[in-house]
């Protein structure tokens, strides 16, 4: 395994979530996109891909972020688990300078409510495998739409 650690902290200012994933291990294994402009790209998560899954406590919908190092990212809207798939009207803002990256996201489409999470990442190595992180696993094969999987929580901001 390429990796052997990715750790990220968050925060929430409002409705915005801020993201500082940190990775550790031979990062020299690891096949890290190409730089590319900062646009939306669908399949980010075929490659190396830093994501997170929000979910607003009580609901069944949900917003996924893909964040690519090379700049790319997607934001998609659920409606319950792989149920009403669309794209969010979320445009997070990234920066990758190895180790780290970074993204802030304004979520206010599921604002105002506290928030449920996933965090996770899929790692392809230059040989072609791939790992799947995540602060938990559900049983079966790796499944970050599940919501066993979003265990952190956020809660909503006090007052207007």
């Amino acid at each position: 395994m390429a990796l052997d650690a990715v750790g990220v902290s968050i925060d929430r200012r409002g409705d915005v979530l801020s993201l500082r994933y940190m990775i550790e291990g031979d990062v020299e294994r690891v096949r890290w996109p190409e730089p590319a402009a900062p646009a939306r790209a669908d399949e980010l998560w075929q490659h190396s891909c830093f994501e997170a899954f929000v979910q607003p406590v009580g609901r069944s919908g949900y917003v996924e972020l893909n964040l690519s190092p090379s700049g790319r990212w997607a934001s998609y809207a659920f409606d319950g688990r792989r149920e009403g798939m669309r794209d969010a009207l979320v445009v997070p803002v990234t920066a990758w300078a190895m180790p780290v990256l970074t993204a802030t996201a304004d979520l206010r489409e599921i604002g105002g409510a506290d928030w449920r999470i996933g965090l996770t990442m899929v790692v392809e190595a230059i040989d072609g495998t791939k790992s799947f992180w995540a602060l938990t696993h559900a049983p079966g094969p790796p499944d970050f739409h599940n919501p066993d999987c979003f265990i952190a929580t956020l809660p909503a901001p006090d007052g207007p």
